[in-house]
Parts: structure tokens; C-alpha cells; sequence
């Protein structure tokens, strides 16, 4: 039965793997390869992400260089990342596309925090959904007398146990963030 389990389980663990993805998006003052994923360029025709179709290197702390390999989509990259989120404007000489990012102003930090706490609730309320479904598909079994009361017990507290420990990994994930964000 508690083979049965993982299945659940592995949905939470890809849940907090999500998130920290979506933390590594964040921009946190420092030059990071990972701004960049959540950008698609439309690349003849097909969005397609930068790292696809360029060389991204980080040559100092604050400094982001992105070289296309095809230099016909220098102009397309630069489209692509002025219409994004990320709020830096790249510097384009002709063949090197270069992205300064600026120290954070307490106020863009406040809004990042705002962001990072807006992802993990996001990410335990998926925590929540899949221990309700579980906890559904067992009392479902229990109707079709597939398992006893007992063990729907035993698996809802399981279940629950499983949604204490992911959300309590959110948080801490989300506290980290928030501090590295704070920091000046």
C-alpha cells in the first residue's frame, strides 16, 4: 500500500523543483545564466529559448554577454529580452549582446520578495491539490471496499505528513531566497 505512495510523493518533490527553478529565475542583483530560461525568442517562427541559440557567459559579476550563433538573430534576442520581465535593457554591438544588471533598489527588492512569496504559496497550495487527490483516490478505494477505515486513516495521516514536510522545504527554500535578496 505504501508503494502506492510515491506516486504522490514524486508529484510533491517535482513541485519543490518547480519552485526552485523559479527562484534561480529570479534576478538578485548578480549576473545569472538562469534569468535568461523563461525568455523565448521567436526564431523563425518557433519560440525558441536564447541558451537554443546563443553562447550566454557571465564575464563579470553584474555582466550577462549573449553571442548568437547565427548573428541574424542578435536583433531578435534583443527584441525578446526588452519585451520580458527581467527590466534591464541589453546593449547590442553588432555582434555581442551585453546585459548589466544594476544593483536592486530597496523597492525592487521589496517587489522580488513580494514575487518569491507569491511562488511558494503557489507551489504549497500544488502540494495541497496533490495530497487532496490522494486522499480522494483512497476513499474512493474505501467505497469500493479496496481498503479498510483504518487504512484510509493511516493514509491520511501519512498524506499529511508528506504535505507538513514539502511545505516546511518551501519555506525554507523561500526564506533563503528572501535574505539573498536582502542582502545588500
Amino acid at each position: 500500500m505504501r508503494g502506492q505512495y510515491t506516486e504522490f510523493e514524486h508529484k510533491m518533490k517535482k513541485t519543490v523543483d518547480v519552485l526552485v527553478n523559479e527562484f534561480a529565475t529570479l534576478r538578485a542583483g548578480r549576473a545569472n545564466v538562469a534569468v535568461l530560461d523563461r525568455i523565448q525568442v521567436d526564431y523563425y517562427g518557433v519560440p525558441t529559448p536564447i541558451a537554443q541559440i546563443a553562447s550566454v557567459a557571465t564575464p563579470e559579476p553584474r555582466t550577462l554577454t549573449i553571442q548568437p550563433w547565427d548573428v541574424s538573430a542578435l536583433k531578435l534576442i534583443e527584441k525578446a529580452i526588452q519585451t520580458s520581465d527581467l527590466g534591464i535593457n541589453p546593449q547590442n554591438d553588432g555582434k555581442i549582446i551585453r546585459l548589466m544588471f544594476p544593483q536592486l533598489t530597496e523597492e525592487r527588492r521589496r517587489d522580488l520578495v513580494k514575487q518569491v512569496s507569491r511562488f511558494g504559496e503557489d507551489a504549497k497550495v500544488a502540494i495541497r491539490n496533490v495530497r487532496r487527490e490522494a486522499i480522494e483516490q483512497y476513499k474512493n478505494m474505501k467505497k469500493k471496499s479496496e481498503i479498510t477505515e483504518d487504512d484510509l486513516k493511516i493514509a491520511e495521516k501519512d498524506f499529511q505528513e508528506l504535505t507538513d514536510k514539502y511545505c516546511g522545504e518551501i519555506d525554507a527554500l523561500a526564506s533563503k531566497k528572501e535574505k539573498e535578496l536582502m542582502e545588500l
